[in-house]
């Protein structure tokens, strides 16, 4: 894929929305940490659900440390992995504690050296809470950057690395919120609604889904405008 086929479209991203945000729900920095550790195979509904519940009870290392283990349980429990995310998120919290004041280190080893946080985790608390042009590729980052032809690679790091090199520099703070937000209700993984994509005329993958019968495809998905409605 060519550069200026990438600055269109990311630039249709960014005219379609323009403030792209996280669907995770999230007041400071430490509740995006904990709430990106939680989503691990699971749903960011999922997770606003549990966190609607336990965030007014305890927002902070020392709130959930004094809370206690069994008793975090009890909020998260309706979450995939729960036992294994609730043992992460004390020994997270009590780190956090010990070594940085209650507050998240912004310096990336930092982030990933705390129990439960990878690579993925701390991008996305790098670049949501702290502004930084990182890149959190997921699965449906990895879906579109491949199938779009964006950033093709075989491994998430590769695709990153691609993607930080490929994806003009005006764009990089909020791309990676595009891509996911394309891939979970558009580019999605078994049958990509082609026909109702912005950037259809500018993606190099081979095998559109064709627009079902009865189904009127919108202008956006024919000229790459934004959708009025």
């Amino acid at each position: 894929m060519n550069p200026a086929k990438r600055l269109e479209i990311f630039t249709r991203f960014r005219d379609a929305n323009p403030k792209p945000t996280t669907e995770l729900e999230y007041t400071t920095p430490f509740e995006l940490l904990i709430a990106v550790l939680l989503s691990a195979q699971s749903t960011d509904v999922g997770v606003n659900k549990a966190t609607r519940r336990l965030y007014p009870v305890a927002n902070t290392p020392q709130a959930i440390l004094d809370l206690g283990l069994d008793e975090l349980k009890t909020y998260i429990s309706t979450i995939g992995l729960y036992n294994t995310k609730a043992k992460n998120v004390m020994a997270t919290c009590q780190i956090l504690v010990e070594q940085y004041g209650g507050e998240v280190p912004r310096a990336r080893e930092a982030l990933e050296a705390l129990p439960g946080v990878g690579r993925k985790t701390a991008n996305v608390v790098l670049n949501t809470a702290f502004g930084e042009p990182t890149m959190a590729v997921d699965t449906h980052i990895f879906r579109v950057s491949n199938r779009t032809k964006i950033a093709p690679g075989k491994n998430v790091d590769e695709v990153e690395r691609k993607l930080l090199k490929f994806v003009p520099k005006d764009f990089l703070q909020d791309a990676h919120h595009w891509l996911i937000l394309h891939g979970r209700y558009t580019c999605v993984a078994r049958r990509p609604k082609c026909w109702n994509c912005i950037i259809n005329d500018l993606c190099e993958y081979r095998d559109k889904t064709p627009t079902p019968d009865g189904v009127i495809a919108p202008e956006a998905a024919v000229t790459g405008s934004q959708p009025t409605a």
